[in-house]
């Protein structure tokens, strides 16, 4: 079998719940009531109450979002509703080795879900400083606690204060310093009322993570829009074209200036798949070839290049894409679980693993589950 005993299974996109006292117990007594908070609503049907989020006077209520491991396909649905409805291990770190031991997965970074997966959440409400004290108490609460409970088996993803870069550029000192590993980045600043990708307002914050080694971390969906060709179709639709996200990602990347700029600088994307990849950089290298005389873009770099020196592709089940493997570049890919989600094979992951990297040969498979992963965020093997 080509998925030996010595390869660890590292995922690169797994969530984790917060728990209801992170921000209690971390933010500054006069932010609480402001901060983050659970408070319990009755629901429509009667039974137990939902609980669910409250930040700066408005109401979230998916506290569990699509946190569905254990159940069958039957039973998915987009959230529970209580802590009590989910599996411990979505909440809780010790309880989440147990989860990963099960499944046969060595490693996971772990992105929000209550802030969202880029931190995006702390966007909203007009209290900066209350946000601003909220990004860093989920970063401590991740860094002290989360990962803190096994720092040989969780990679550490840290938040920011998107609305103002310097203060990025602080929190990327200050959570470096206590080992952060990697920067969730929205995968399109511009939806979220921010500036793109393609001024330069982002130059201070790519040179930190650049000078820190810190790739970004850019998970489908969090530019906040989804694809939905027609407003009354099924959520089903969306779900499928969520790749097309990372697609966008990746192809306004390639031809922007970040990576001509910022040489060192290293992309994740997060749960993007990879059986698209090989189409996009031909299309992209097309368009370079024949229309760059006439644009804004750089004239000397092909967008391939820029792909394969800086960007990581990301993926659960690909088979198209492993079929690819040269042209999606076998340096470039990931692998990922997304525990407590949907798409998860949990508790069977290394077994389905077996049978999607069946054909390959044992190198090629140990880069993509777990050596190309320890080279990107920096996360040495640990001997036992």
């Amino acid at each position: 079998m080509p998925l030996q005993d010595d390869m660890q299974l590292i995922s690169v996109d797994d969530h984790l719940i917060e728990h209801p006292r992170v921000w209690v117990d971390r933010l500054p007594a006069k932010y609480r009531e402001l901060g983050p908070h659970i408070v319990e609503v009755p629901r429509a049907n009667g039974g137990p109450p939902s609980q669910v989020w409250e930040y700066q006077g408005t109401t979230y209520p998916q506290i569990g979002l699509n946190a569905v491991a254990g159940k069958k396909p039957e039973e998915y649905g987009i959230d529970p509703s209580r802590f009590d409805e989910m599996l411990p291990g979505c909440y809780d770190p010790k309880q989440r080795l147990a989860d990963m031991d099960l499944d046969g997965v060595e490693a996971a970074l772990c992105f929000p879900s209550f802030p969202r997966f880029a931190g995006t959440v702390f966007l909203e409400g007009e209290d900066r400083d209350v946000a601003l004290a909220s990004v860093q108490a989920f970063n401590d609460f991740m860094l002290d606690e989360w990962c803190a409970t096994a720092p040989d088996r969780y990679i550490p993803l840290v938040l920011l204060p998107l609305w103002d870069v310097d203060l990025s550029v602080a929190e990327v000192h200050r959570t470096f310093a206590k080992g952060a590993k990697t920067i969730a980045f929205p995968e399109n600043p511009h939806p979220l009322g921010l500036p793109s990708i393609h001024t330069d307002h982002w130059d201070p914050l790519f040179s930190v993570a650049e000078e820190y080694d810190l790739p970004l971390s850019m998970h489908f969906g969090t530019s906040g829009v989804s694809p939905k060709p027609s407003p009354d179709g099924p959520l089903a639709v969306s779900i499928t074209l969520f790749g097309c996200n990372s697609m966008s990602a990746l192809t306004d990347l390639l031809y922007s200036p970040v990576f001509h700029r910022h040489p060192k600088l290293k992309v994740a994307l997060s749960e993007g798949g990879i059986g698209w990849v090989p189409y996009m950089l031909e299309r992209a290298d097309y368009v370079w070839e024949r229309h760059r005389f006439y644009q804004n873009v750089n004239q000397e770099r092909r967008p391939s290049e820029l792909y394969y020196d800086h960007v990581y592709s990301c993926f659960i089940e690909d088979h198209h894409g492993l079929r690819s493997i040269d042209e999606v570049g076998l340096d470039n890919m990931l692998w990922e679980c997304d525990y407590p989600h949907s798409d998860s094979n949990w508790p069977n992951s290394r077994k389905v693993a077996q049978d999607v990297f069946r054909n390959l040969p044992d190198e090629q498979v140990h880069k993509i589950v777990e050596l190309n992963a320890r080279k990107l965020f920096n996360f040495p093997r640990v001997e036992k």
